[in-house]
């Protein structure tokens, strides 16, 4: 059965992102991606202009979805706004196991797109200050004397698990994050 332009486009974003992610964004090419959607890369071009636009795609794709993820983890369903905070690192302890994560696609994609003009490190820069934002909110929740400091330090939490990840796996560093947000939420309560 004959996929919809739809249908194609969606199946092009699965394989770039599983091979993006995994392999690389510099170290795999149009044609690669092409073969393993089972599609010619004309027809691939015909849904992206270039690869440049492929890529901003698949990190546009991969915020929304890291965008849907933290706002479920955290969602407000009567929780105090500390524990749905605690919430978050504890899911992304379970994000990060090795056989899911590499790290974190987002610095990846400003590593290997270093050109702040480029969409796709704009998109990718875009969903870290989203995240940081959505992070200030929570935190203003707390009732924290300053919002945006205790969002600054949940940040480099969070982010440094992801960074450390990779070179150091699961049970390194990162396994300390969710004790770092906690040390973190105390301080800023006990400042009220």
């Amino acid at each position: 059965m004959a996929r919809t332009a739809a249908e194609t486009r969606e199946r092009v974003l699965e394989v770039s992102h599983e091979l993006f992610y995994w392999q690389g964004i510099k170290n795999v090419g149009v044609d690669k991606i092409a073969s393993a959607a089972g599609i010619a890369p004309t027809t691939l071009y015909r849904l992206f202009a270039s690869k440049d636009d492929l890529i901003t795609a698949y990190v546009v794709r991969a915020g929304d979805f890291y965008k849907q993820w933290f706002d479920t983890t955290v969602a407000d369903d009567g929780r105090p706004a500390h524990d749905r905070i605690l919430a978050l690192f504890d899911a992304q302890t379970d994000q990060i196991k090795p056989e899911r994560c590499r790290g974190c696609p987002f610095l990846m994609a400003l590593a290997e797109i270093p050109d702040k003009n480029h969409p796709a490190h704009q998109a990718a820069a875009a969903t870290k200050d989203w995240v940081r934002t959505r992070l200030t909110e929570l935190s203003a929740g707390t009732g924290s004397a300053d919002p945006d400091e205790t969002a600054d330090q949940l940040t480099l939490a969070l982010e440094g698990a992801y960074a450390s990840v990779q070179a150091l796996g699961a049970n390194g560093p990162a396994r300390r994050a969710r004790q770092l947000a906690a040390l973190i939420l105390r301080a800023a309560e006990t400042e009220r």
